[in-house]
């Protein structure tokens, strides 16, 4: 083991943005930032200065500091995630707006969160919407379990988890839903972005769809009218420049108010549409 040293100078140290530094020496101390700040000359254990420096040597290599502290904050929530998972992202945050916007407060609804990952969407739908039922699907069994785990740990119990591809085997196929969301795959195969930062990192299933990345919406909007309710919404997840081609998936299956919406970069993030009568 290394010699004890300083909350500052392991910081220093590190090599990494301060952020990271801080977010990584707060996980292994059990402390905060602000107590961080406040104790520059508090003494780490060897134990501590050896994890700390092994961390930051993963980070420098380029590893998510989600998946090196296994949490991210999503909507409030504190979700464990591991590689199995997508790290969850502020703009899916605009998805979760948007549905609450088209959800009762009181009243029961049925929701479908296709391809769920950490469960993130689900679990922050679910919390805020204590009425609602949601069905969440995941066709990898590793996310279903993190997801799983986290809804355990938060205590939130009006979610039901199943194992499906999609549609393919939900268990809830006859059941209507009031509203479809997802945040599926979009990116296309071979975008240079895939070897870039954290994505290198992250499952490559819950990144990439096709050659043009909409392999997946393409299902998910081709199989929502028959499983929503009348006036029922689907809500999905897209990249930066594929609102107007979404619009247009949307519309040929029959969505009515077809609209898409900005993430708080004003980056057109999201659409959804209306099953009429």
């Amino acid at each position: 083991m290394s010699e004890p040293i300083s909350v500052g100078r392991a910081l220093a140290q590190a090599g990494l943005v301060p952020v990271d530094a801080q977010v990584l020496l707060a996980q292994i101390t059990g402390q905060n930032r602000a107590w961080l700040a406040a104790h520059c000359d508090a003494s780490l254990t060897p134990a501590q200065s050896d994890t700390f420096l092994a961390l930051a040597k993963r980070r420098r290599n380029g590893e998510p500091v989600a998946y090196l502290t296994s949490v991210r904050e999503f909507w409030g929530l504190p979700l464990c995630v591991s590689p199995a998972v997508l790290i969850p992202r502020p703009e899916t945050e605009t998805l979760v707006e948007l549905a609450l916007r088209c959800l009762p407060v009181n009243r029961a609804t049925r929701v479908l969160d296709l391809g769920t990952g950490s469960g993130a969407i689900a679990l922050a739908l679910a919390k805020e919407r204590p009425q609602a039922w949601v069905v969440a699907t995941d066709v990898s069994a590793a996310a279903l379990a993190v997801a799983r785990e986290n809804g355990g740990r938060l205590g939130i119990d009006n979610v039901e988890w199943q194992h499906s591809d999609w549609y393919a085997r939900l268990l809830s196929s006859a059941v209507a839903f009031d509203m479809i969301v997802s945040n599926p795959p979009y990116i296309a195969a071979g975008d240079p972005h895939l070897t870039e930062g954290d994505l290198r990192f992250e499952p490559a299933e819950a990144l990439t769809s096709g050659h043009d990345g909409l392999d997946d919406l393409r299902r998910i909007v081709a199989g929502a009218p028959n499983r929503l309710r009348t006036n029922g919404v689907l809500a999905v997840e897209h990249g930066f420049d594929q609102s107007e081609r979404v619009q247009t998936l949307l519309r040929n299956a029959g969505f009515d108010d077809v609209n898409s919406v900005r993430d708080l970069a004003g980056i057109l993030r999201v659409t959804h549409g209306r099953r009429p009568a």
